[in-house]
């Protein structure tokens, strides 16, 4: 008798814990300011280009227009968080060890090792990373940074910030350079 009342607390004892991760980590977005969720809301348009989600063409050209060599500049706002030394020592998506000290991040879609300006736009400070990860893997959010970036960028704290990403060295230079 008393070992079947024991696993029935230990049962419940699970349930209870798992809802709590749950909405601890639905919790979570609640770190970005109210002045960051209606910028978000209101001012950010969504994605113009359909080939690639949440990723926007800065510059384009004009019918009949010879093409540059100049690849275009893609931008992307969003949400983004950080993650750091519980992390360290793994192997990224390029292959390369994961260290929280490097200005590196994680894209869902931009090819690996292309570098970008990233810029928290709550308190306009800007840094200029590597992607060489995927992710990030929670909804709604567009980049993942290091410790040393999120530092830099004044968001360690709060955990997660609206920020600005520019591409700068587009996919096309990418190739070149590997091929040289």
């Amino acid at each position: 008798m008393q070992t079947r009342h024991l696993g029935f607390w230990v049962y419940w004892l699970a349930v209870a814990s798992l809802g709590s991760l749950i909405v601890s980590s639905v919790s979570a977005d609640a770190n970005v300011s109210r002045k960051t969720r209606e910028f978000a809301a209101n001012v950010v348009a969504p994605a113009q280009d359909p080939n690639a989600p949440g990723l926007a063409p800065l510059t384009e050209t004009q019918p009949g227009e010879p093409e540059t060599d100049s690849a275009q500049v893609v931008a992307q706002v969003g949400i983004a968080s950080w993650y750091g030394p519980w992390f360290r020592g793994r192997l990224t998506a390029n292959g390369e060890i994961f260290d929280d000290t490097k200005l590196t991040a994680a894209h869902r879609t931009l090819p690996l090792a292309t570098r970008v300006r990233v810029t928290n736009l709550e308190n306009g400070r800007s840094i200029e990373v590597k992607v060489n990860d995927r992710g990030p893997y929670v909804a709604g959010r567009v980049l993942d940074l290091s410790t040393r970036a999120a530092q830099v960028l004044g968001m360690e704290k709060e955990g997660l910030a609206l920020v600005r990403i520019e591409v700068l060295q587009p996919p096309q230079q990418l190739a070149n350079a590997g091929g040289e």
